[in-house]
């Protein structure tokens, strides 16, 4: 099995497994729990993910929030809609100025103007490369609360039903505005659990990295070392830094909660092993082959045939024990990606 070619990640899903909706309870969701040095798998309900937490172990969460960043217009001038979904902040330009995808994008050249509401419009002043585009907005009154009114919540494709509650796609520790989807392992854990979690003395550190367009971008290329991840904004405190080290040096592990916690953790560790505080950019790519330095555990769900995540998965829980434990929630009947249940690895 060549672990560089994209092939190598495809798994059969029935279309029916693919979870359309919530669970009614965040923490009722299954379980699979995967030992990674023996290949084990128990199943278990999320709940019950406090009884695998140990006093000393450290959960790491990204407290991204998730904006309503899908909006509709139309083009001045133009006939027709505009789909727009903002993906990331252009933090050096003036105002809110935003990294967008647009469709159809042959309907937004530079200097077109687009209305979305009486209150909001953009003009259209850069294309990049791959297509996305770079939309300064013009607004009347505070631009998050227009998004909260008008916007939609970015979900992914495979989703078709509507969201009856838009807060069931934030995680209940979700703070700070930036993400073009959710951090979906976060989205099992209720605030009771985490208390329980402290209550049991594990400790509960906050990390960022805003989702952007690498949760929407397919690896295209079969050799994986031709694939490119598009760079997503992060950022790892020093107090942050301080306190992982902390739990590592006692002997406690580092548990990273979702895939975005375990690619800050690994961009800001160095191959010392040592965290270190950190914001910026990153444009990791973690599959078979590259190193962990930080992360011990992980809790994650269920991703897409030949994604990254997967690829992800398999490097730091090992190939035939990935594909195993994927064969096995197939068998059982497990519900797959955002709103899908979840696995421990450890």
């Amino acid at each position: 099995m060549d672990l560089l070619k994209r092939s190598s990640y495809y798994y059969n899903l029935p279309q029916e497994l693919i979870a359309q909706t919530p669970t009614e309870k965040r923490d009722r969701s299954r379980l699979l729990c995967l030992n990674k040095s023996n290949g084990n798998i128990e199943h278990k309900t999320f709940c019950d993910i406090i009884d695998e937490l140990k006093a000393g172990d450290c959960l790491v969460i990204n407290d991204t929030r998730v904006i309503p960043a899908r909006l509709f217009g139309t083009a001045e001038g133009r006939s027709g809609e505009i789909e727009t979904v903002l993906l990331s902040r252009v933090e050096e330009a003036d105002g809110e100025t935003w990294k967008c995808l647009t469709r159809p994008g042959k309907k937004t050249k530079i200097g077109q103007k687009i209305i979305y509401s009486e209150e909001l419009s953009g003009i259209v002043t850069d294309i990049l490369e791959g297509g996305l585009r770079v939309i300064r907005f013009e607004y009347n009154g505070v631009f998050a609360e227009i998004l909260d009114r008008i916007g939609i919540m970015p979900l992914p494709p495979y989703i078709t039903e509507k969201l009856a509650d838009k807060n069931r796609y934030q995680t209940v520790y979700a703070k700070t505005d930036g993400s073009a989807a959710a951090p979906t392992a976060g989205l099992h854990f209720t605030p009771e659990l985490l208390k329980q979690a402290e209550e049991k003395g594990v400790e509960i550190v906050r990390v960022l990295l805003h989702v952007g367009l690498g949760t929407f971008r397919p690896v295209k290329e079969d050799d994986l070392k031709n694939h490119i991840m598009h760079a997503e904004y992060i950022k790892v405190t020093q107090d942050a830094a301080d306190r992982i080290n902390a739990v590592h040096a006692r002997g406690g592990r580092v548990i990273a909660v979702g895939t975005t916690s375990v690619r800050t953790l690994e961009s800001a560790t160095g191959e010392d092993g040592i965290v270190r505080a950190y914001e910026g950019e990153t444009s990791i790519f973690i599959h078979p082959g590259v190193k962990f330095k930080c992360v011990d555990a992980m809790i994650t769900n269920f991703h897409l045939p030949e994604s990254t995540l997967i690829m992800l998965v398999c490097a730091f829980a090992g190939y035939e024990n990935t594909m195993k434990a994927y064969d096995e929630a197939v068998a059982q009947k497990y519900r797959f990606f955002s709103f899908g249940d979840a696995m421990l690895i450890s």
